[in-house]
């Protein structure tokens, strides 16, 4: 199954670059208190995303009849997509606060405890996340449903997806130290913009897909 994980490193491709909270927090830990810190962060939200993904999975089981309804949730799940994408090429604000602190404290073991927590929390807790999840989740569950095999196919998309943010995190803990001179708000809007029209796209695409049930 090919279209599995490539639909899955797509969607990873949106969530390694979208910028957010997150991606400011794992650079400032990464510049702040070390590697070692970055590394903790990163396997806080790489836990949360696991965490998110089975519940959205689980709830979704939970309203098969709902689900039966293929047209109507990936309409909805496009909407929800073209508003995230209206809003991360117009609306969300880019800011590079407290990420100039220079000097980088010592960090114990029993600390990169709480580090991991935060990073999981921070995630965790944002309601946009939990959303994304949960409207990418209907929508590869629709996919899903159409296959010879939707277990497999589910586990293709979210698993290459998760590894592909996953070591895209961690590459931005490694590269931390080369991109902060480079890291600016101008760069980072740029960026943004990039994010919220590859959104745009994805919107459009499931939406012609839902014309096409």
């Amino acid at each position: 199954m090919i279209a599995p994980i490539i639909k899955g490193l797509l969607l990873g491709i949106i969530l390694s670059i979208s910028v957010g909270p997150v991606i400011i927090a794992i650079l400032k830990q990464s510049l702040t208190n070390g590697k070692s810190a970055g590394y903790a962060f990163v396997s806080g939200v790489s836990a949360s995303d696991i965490t998110l993904l089975i519940v959205c999975n689980v709830f979704t089981q939970l309203f098969d009849v709902v689900l039966a309804h293929k047209t109507i949730i990936a309409v909805v799940g496009a909407a929800f997509l073209f508003a995230m994408g209206v809003h991360t090429l117009y609306f969300k604000k880019i800011s590079l606060d407290n990420l100039n602190e220079e000097n980088k404290k010592q960090v114990r073991r029993r600390d990169l405890v709480g580090v991991f927590v935060s990073g999981y929390l921070m995630n965790v807790l944002n309601p946009n996340v939990f959303l994304f999840w949960f409207a990418w989740t209907a929508a590869i569950g629709v996919s899903a449903s159409e296959s010879n095999n939707p277990i497999l196919y589910k586990i293709l998309a979210f698993g290459s997806c998760l590894l592909f943010v996953l070591i895209s995190d961690l590459a931005k803990v490694v590269l931390a130290g080369i991109l902060r001179p480079k890291l600016t708000e101008k760069t980072l809007v740029r960026v943004n913009r990039v994010s919220g029209i590859i959104i745009l796209i994805f919107s459009a695409v499931l939406f012609y897909g839902a014309l096409t049930y």
